[in-house]
Formats: C-alpha cells, sequence, structure tokens
C-alpha cells in the first residue's frame, strides 16, 4: 500500500439495483471487478438476515452492511460512507473494531446487486459491481420437525444459481463450507441434545457471491451474502 497519512475525505457508495429488467444492477447482471487507484484497501460484506424463518421474500430481510478500509495499514476513519437502494439510502457509521475498524449500518429488504465506489482524495476504488444470491428456500427438513441427533439427517434447500459459496450452521457445528448442491448430510451429533428431554436447534444456511475489485490492493474482496434459518427438535438421547 502507499505511504501513511494523517486524515483524508472519503465517500464510499454502495447502490442497489431495481428488480425489473434493463439495468445494469438488477439481478441476474452479473458482476464488475470495477477500476481503482490499486491503493486503497477494502473488504465487505452485505449481509442479509431473515427476520421470519425461512423467509419467501426480499422485504423480509434486514441487510447489515460492515466494510473495512485502509490505505497503508491504516483505518480509514473520517469521510462518508453511503449504502443506497430502491428503498433508503443509509449513512454508514465507523467503529472501533481491530487494526482498521468497521463502517456498518442497516438496512430493510434484500435486494441483491450492490455496487461499490469508494473514493478518498487521489485514491478510488469505483464501479465494482456484486451481483449476489439469489433468495433459497430450506425444504427438508421442514420447520419444527423431530430428528434424531444420533444418525445423519439431510438438509435440502430451493435456489436458481449456484452461488460461490454456501455455509452450514447448526447447534453442535461452527460454521462450516459445504457445496451449493441444494442439498447436504448433515452428519451424526450435529444436533445438540439432551438425555431426556426434546432440544430445540436452528439450522443456518448462508449463500455468498464475492468480487475482487480489479482497482484495490491484493487481498480485497466485497461479497453480498444471504441466509435462511428454522429450528428444529432434537429428540432425547438416552445414551447421553
Amino acid at each position: 500500500m502507499k505511504s501513511c497519512f494523517e486524515s483524508f475525505a472519503l465517500v464510499v457508495v454502495v447502490t442497489t439495483a431495481a428488480a425489473c429488467g434493463g439495468d445494469p444492477l438488477d439481478p441476474g447482471a452479473g458482476d464488475d471487478p470495477g477500476s481503482g487507484t490499486s491503493t486503497l484497501f477494502v473488504e465487505g460484506r452485505v449481509t442479509a438476515e431473515p427476520r421470519t424463518p425461512n423467509a419467501q421474500a426480499e422485504t423480509d430481510f434486514t441487510t447489515e452492511f460492515s466494510i473495512r478500509i485502509g490505505l497503508n495499514d491504516v483505518a480509514v476513519t473520517t469521510g462518508t460512507v453511503t449504502v443506497q437502494s430502491r428503498f433508503a439510502t443509509t449513512t454508514l457509521t465507523y467503529q472501533p473494531d481491530g487494526m482498521l475498524g468497521r463502517w456498518v449500518g442497516t438496512a430493510a429488504n434484500y435486494d441483491e446487486v450492490y455496487r461499490f465506489d469508494i473514493i478518498s482524495g487521489n485514491d478510488e476504488i469505483r464501479g465494482v459491481v456484486v451481483d449476489g444470491p439469489d433468495l433459497h428456500r430450506i425444504t427438508a427438513p421442514i420447520a419444527g420437525a423431530s430428528l434424531d441427533s444420533t444418525v445423519a439427517n439431510m438438509i435440502e434447500w430451493d435456489r436458481g444459481e449456484t452461488a460461490d459459496v454456501a455455509t452450514f450452521r447448526a447447534d453442535q457445528i461452527d460454521r462450516i463450507t459445504i457445496p451449493d448442491t441444494g442439498s447436504y448430510s448433515m452428519p451424526p451429533s450435529s444436533l445438540k441434545a439432551e438425555k431426556d428431554a426434546a432440544k430445540e436447534n436452528v439450522l443456518e444456511l448462508r449463500r455468498l457471491n464475492r468480487v475482487v475489485p480489479a482497482g484495490a490492493v491484493p487481498g480485497s474482496e466485497l461479497g453480498v451474502s444471504v441466509e435462511q434459518q428454522i429450528e428444529v427438535i432434537a429428540l432425547p438421547n438416552p445414551a447421553l
């Protein structure tokens, strides 16, 4: 990266596409690595989380924005970071967190496609477009299903296009990467069970698309993800 700096003005604009056709930010329009001065480091995530189990509509999600930006390993702490979609414009705020901190914010809905433009004096990253995953739905097991935690259980999901990355998490499994094939066999003991009582568990499936910005320093990445969750019941396990 470039030499150290004391402070500078920053503007980050993230624009979300309209759902109808014809715009380069429409869902399905594709990614664009953009351009830039190859001086800024950026690492960002747009994460859509459901407000209801197995949410079915874009309006059933809350989207979290988290972006790290740096120049010569120094955090960008001043400036303006804005997230704009067809529903709202959100101004992010800087929060100290590790070496670079984070610009964070929240917006309603999941709009799938986001364009990132970062401008800081003579340093910039422009026109990076991430076409996020389409909505998926967990089809098996059904919410509230009673499962035997001592055997393998299948989780299945509907989705349109294959995402770059899919991850799965259960009460007894930290987040792991799995193929976005539409099904995954949860190994035995993935669910947290009790000896003589049924136990609620949460299953979470997250899918992510990501882009390496052409005009950023090596190691930079921007991504958009969407997740779904359901609750299931682990049957009592007398062997515990």
